[in-house]
């Protein structure tokens, strides 16, 4: 295999096999994240092409939503039982097939079908368990800073094709607007067929950070779905556990849900043109991957507690603050800086703070429970902000109703007690 030969000439280089998986990972990544992100764009022209309402196209972005974390917790038992590379395959076999049967839809239930069925569960494959599944298993140092970098992909998802996507959905049709996403995910399944790899030891490696070449666990032979419940119940009886989940929720009932969803809807109803509130949008992204960055290397040295603390009530104070932007460009860009630097930098200290409550082994497992909760709130949100606009013709009671629940996940975070050995005892034996 192509990394059998390329990670002892690396390793002569000084150069750990472990980035190539994080370069692999982060690409496969941003591709799902395009797919994910830029349904937003096409919001507006599916009402102009077929009549739908706002409440029934966020129905399916909802669905969709909603399997990108129901589906977490069981893509961490499968990748655990039949390998990392051969689950994101599949995955993003789903997506492109999703989204390339879209291009031909002209019914509601199409939509419901190929953008919240088939990419909710390509998405849900390789939602944020896949980094933290690298992170944890390529890495013991440095590992806050790597589930940044990875975290930070679906911002350079966003980046790269939001704006891309908005002008050829103005200038070609938002049907052509699909493919750039389309060819992103083809090609990063090609590279993780051919560099992936799921252990350090499949290239006679230690982890990053460690000396010795230890062999990987044997792949649970339970049945996947089986184990994935296990660990729930395991950890569902820690108060740990349930302020994760809830923290988690209104992360994504604040990002994906809403400002993901219905953010260009949003700027769109105040007078702003599709590709400059797509703009926006991006220049958040930017904004969000420095601040991930950042997170994951601050995670590797102060208090998680304290920085979620600090991330939810910034968070929900730049929600509170956005309908006194005035809704210009340049009164937005205070907004997408402030609210940017803080949109996904909650995941470094949350897989953080799952690994010190719950164990090194059974981190993924859990914190794929814990992203349920997020995409939970994102489906809450983008079908609650769809809802919104149809009975009071404004987003903005879903904007407030988001930051003030922001201020209170600031305060439940801080309840978490850590370093429970019991907690890590009772999943061991699980």
């Amino acid at each position: 295999m192509l990394s059998n030969v390329l990670a002892p000439a690396l390793a002569r280089r000084g150069i750990h096999y472990g980035w190539v998986m994080v370069a692999v990972t982060f690409l496969v990544m941003v591709a799902t994240a395009a797919a994910m992100g830029n349904l937003g764009v096409f919001l507006v022209p599916l009402q102009k092409e077929y009549g739908w309402d706002t409440a029934s196209i966020s129905g399916a972005l909802a669905v969709r939503l909603l399997l990108f974390g129901l589906i977490a917790p069981f893509a961490a038992a499968l990748i655990q039982r039949y390998g990392l590379r051969r689950i994101v395959t599949v995955a993003l076999a789903l997506v492109v097939v999703g989204l390339g049967l879209s291009t031909l839809m002209n019914q509601l239930w199409q939509l419901w079908l190929y953008w919240g069925l088939l990419t909710g569960l390509g998405t849900g494959l390789t939602a944020m368990v896949l980094g933290a599944t690298v992170a944890n298993r390529w890495f013991t140092q440095s590992r806050g800073l790597v589930i940044g970098i990875l975290t930070a992909s679906s911002a350079t998802g966003q980046l790269a094709f939001l704006p891309l996507a908005a002008m050829i959905a103005d200038n070609a049709g938002w049907r052509m607007a699909i493919i750039p996403a389309v060819i992103a995910c083809a090609a990063a399944g090609l590279l993780m067929l051919l560099l992936g790899r799921d252990h350090p030891s499949d290239v006679n490696l230690p982890a990053y950070g460690e000396k010795a070449v230890a062999p990987p666990p044997p792949p649970p032979s339970s049945n996947p779905f089986k184990t994935a419940f296990i660990i729930l119940g395991a950890a569902s009886r820690s108060p740990a556990f349930w302020v994760l989940f809830f923290s988690f929720y209104v992360c994504g009932l604040s990002t994906n849900g809403l400002v993901q969803t219905h953010f260009i809807p949003l700027c769109l109803d105040f007078g702003m043109q599709n590709v400059e509130a797509a703009s926006v949008l991006a220049m958040m992204g930017a904004f969000d991957f420095v601040g991930t960055v950042l997170s994951g290397w601050l995670s590797d040295r102060y208090d998680s507690r304290k920085l979620l603390a600090w991330y939810y009530g910034l968070r929900g104070l730049s929600l509170l603050f956005l309908p006194m932007s005035t809704f210009s460009f340049y009164g937005l860009t205070l907004f997408a800086v402030f609210y940017g630097l803080d949109w996904i930098a909650t995941v470094p200290p949350t897989v953080k703070l799952a690994g010190q409550e719950f164990g090194r082994e059974k981190a993924a497992l859990v914190f794929g429970w814990v992203f349920t909760g997020h995409q939970l709130g994102a489906a809450t949100a983008a079908l609650g902000a769809g809802i919104s606009r149809d009975a009071f013709a404004s987003y903005l009671p879903a904007f407030y109703t988001a930051g003030a629940a922001c201020m209170l996940a600031a305060i439940a975070v801080l309840m978490i007690r850590q370093g429970d050995a019991s907690k890590q005892g009772a999943l061991a034996r699980a």
